[in-house]
């Protein structure tokens, strides 16, 4: 006797296909002629065949990078394609389009889907049985496909002719045929996991099952499709490690470089702008934008604090991390500008801007900071400027303050840090590290909501030696810090005496 949960699993399975066969109705008036020219007519344009048969997925119209893939994947027989599309892109799906058009046509005989396990398969399998049970424009022009007793949730074959077998990775793959025919189609999709790719023993073990169990399946004579589908979720992972052997690598993320939709017909700017402010900067990165970002284990602390009053600092210092770009699109490199000063051993960040920004709203940004600290205590302001920097220090920033010093009727003076500066990175954790470990800093808690600030932190916490993440925000501040200590030093020097006056006046010497 079924329990609840087959009942209730086998309810859900009997809603889908009625919703396949009511999503497919059939053209009942068409003579087997009209029937023949169409059908011809549709294979031969694959994009009008996938809308036409699976109207229910194709809900929106194809997004250009999808169309291509269609096109490469349906030209070449033997291909190796891998689709690292981010979340809400459709890859799994446009994959079963053209997986389900090659056995109709009778271009392929033996597919063997692979994932994590093997309830992943048969879940990843479960559209394309359901559409050969009950689409009813397939079953217009191909025919009922399913072949009774050879028609389970992980192996069926269809009366086009091809098998189609869902493996669990480690599963034994071996022998696996339909007839005569190897398996010539290998998808491997949902293989990675955030628990496997943490492991290297595991995923060395599953990239080792792919090349020696399931790779070696296909027929070295006969022509194989083989796809992977995946987003780059660590480091290290399978459907990387495919992309450095594919044919073809097709990286695809939610926005483009400008941060626009990847596919505006479906995916709204509303929309991606509500995901990405709904869960944090990491999950984002690594979900929709191919960057496996985590938080960093460098900077732990981060504290929140309050800034004493500003007329205690005996001076402040504004400090710019410029960039070359002059754009805001998202290729460019981010642009930081901050104010900090210091009361004893404790660096406190007072109020800045770290974002993407023209050359003139940079500018801008040291006006603000200065007018928002007033009269209350000395300000300094520096800016970036090695050896490579100073030409453009030179010839674009200081005309442009020229010129808003006269409009403004102000006397924003900007001096260069010529400080020769070692690898970003390694400056930044060596320089700022120790400061945050030992709790000498602190983040104006005035300014938790500025998105700014968010920024800032953001950069600090995802920050790592490799640089997955911006890190413009944490440079300037290690810069400024680095100015602040120097001003000290010129501001209290201490005292220099002579070695027979200290060897006179240490009561240890004889």
């Amino acid at each position: 006797m079924a329990t609840y949960e087959e009942k209730q699993k086998l309810k859900e399975w009997e809603e889908y296909r009625r919703d396949i066969e009511c999503a497919t109705p059939v053209e009942v008036n068409m003579t087997e002629a009209e029937k023949t020219k169409k059908k011809m007519y549709l294979e031969a344009h694959p994009v009008e065949w996938i809308q036409y048969f699976f109207p229910m997925y194709a809900k929106y119209p194809f997004a250009k990078f999808q169309i291509k893939a269609i096109k490469r994947i349906l030209e070449h027989d033997e291909w190796f394609e891998v689709l690292s599309w981010s979340r809400e892109s459709a890859k799994s799906t446009i994959v079963m389009f053209c997986v389900m058009y090659l056995a109709l046509t009778g271009r392929k005989k033996n597919v063997i889907l692979a994932s994590a396990t093997e309830t992943s398969a048969e879940k990843l399998l479960r559209p394309y049985k359901a559409n050969f049970e009950s689409n009813g424009r397939i079953k217009a022009f191909y025919g009922d496909q399913p072949v009774i007793g050879q028609w389970t949730d992980t192996e069926f074959v269809c009366k086009c002719g091809c098998a189609f077998t869902g493996v669990g990775s480690g599963n034994a793959p071996r022998g696996t045929r339909n007839g005569a025919a190897r398996p010539d189609v290998l998808l491997v999709d949902d293989f990675d996991t955030d628990v496997d790719c943490r492991n290297p023993d595991t995923l060395n073990k599953k990239w080792k099952w792919w090349e020696k169990a399931l790779y070696p399946t296909r027929s070295v004579s006969e022509k194989t499709l083989v796809i992977f589908c995946g987003n780059i979720i660590a480091k290290d992972t399978c459907v990387a490690r495919a992309g450095s052997m594919a044919d073809h690598w097709d990286i695809v993320n939610l926005v483009d470089k400008n941060g626009k939709s990847n596919w505006p017909e479906k995916n709204t700017q509303e929309a991606i702008e509500r995901i990405r402010k709904s869960i944090s900067k990491a999950a984002y990165e690594g979900e929709y934008m191919n960057n496996p970002v985590t938080e960093g284990n460098i900077f732990h602390n981060l504290p929140y604090g309050k800034v004493p009053p500003l007329k205690k600092f005996k001076f402040v210092v504004i400090y710019g991390d410029p960039a070359y770009s002059n754009s805001k699109n998202k290729a460019s490199s981010t642009k930081a500008v901050w104010a900090c000063g210091k009361i004893r051993s404790t660096f406190y960040i007072i109020k800045g801007f770290v974002g993407r920004v023209t050359n003139a709203e940079y500018i801008d940004w040291f006006y603000q900071l200065r007018k928002y600290i007033g009269s209350q205590c000395t300000v300094y302001c520096y800016q970036e400027n090695n050896t490579l920097q100073d030409p453009f220090f030179e010839q674009v920033f200081k005309p442009l303050i020229r010129e808003q010093n006269e409009q403004r009727k102000d006397n924003l003076y900007i001096k260069g840090d010529g400080r020769s500066k070692m690898d970003k990175a390694t400056r930044i954790e060596a320089n700022l590290e120790p400061i945050d470990r030992n709790g000498m800093w602190v983040f104006n808690e005035e300014e938790k909501d500025n998105p700014h600030m968010k920024e800032l932190r953001e950069q600090f916490s995802l920050f790592e030696l490799s640089l997955p993440y911006p890190a413009d925000g944490p440079d300037c501040i290690e810069g400024c810090f680095n100015i602040i200590n120097e001003k000290i030093k010129e501001l209290d020097p201490g005292v220099t005496i002579g070695y027979s006056e200290f060897k006179d006046s240490n009561p240890f010497s004889w």
